[in-house]
């Protein structure tokens, strides 16, 4: 069985162990939009959707003197355990210094834009 969410959650992780200021992965709408989240909260610099012959999410991670903000990545809900929690119960991450994304019925966010909302869903990952 093949995760596409953990592979793009990997590749992160990888590049900016290496120090990578970017990294493409391929492209779909769910890590478009986890792309997203991470930039509005400034985990990545910034994102682009390329169409060369396949269309990749060239993720930005940072500057060369600036280092990446991501310590961590976890994926929480798996293919084979998916993981789903309301909105009164959605965790926090390190005392608030990190974040959960969500999976929810308005669309991927972060947890708290979930709680804001007063939507609950499934936990994609954990960032901090």
């Amino acid at each position: 069985m093949f995760d596409p969410i953990a592979d793009m959650l990997t590749r992160i992780r990888n590049a900016a162990a290496v120090g990578k200021t970017w990294v493409d992965v391929p492209y779909s709408k769910p890590k478009a939009a986890i792309a997203d989240v991470l930039t509005r909260h400034g985990y990545l610099t910034g994102y682009e959707v390329t169409e060369d012959n396949k269309p990749v999410v060239r993720l930005q991670l940072g500057e060369e003197d600036r280092p990446n903000p991501i310590t961590e990545l976890h994926r929480v809900s798996k293919p084979g355990r998916r993981v789903y929690t309301p909105a009164e119960d959605i965790p926090t991450v390190l005392r608030g210094r990190g974040m959960v994304i969500l999976s929810t019925s308005s669309g991927i966010m972060s947890g708290a834009q979930a709680r804001q909302q007063g939507v609950g869903g499934e936990i994609m990952c954990k960032v901090w």
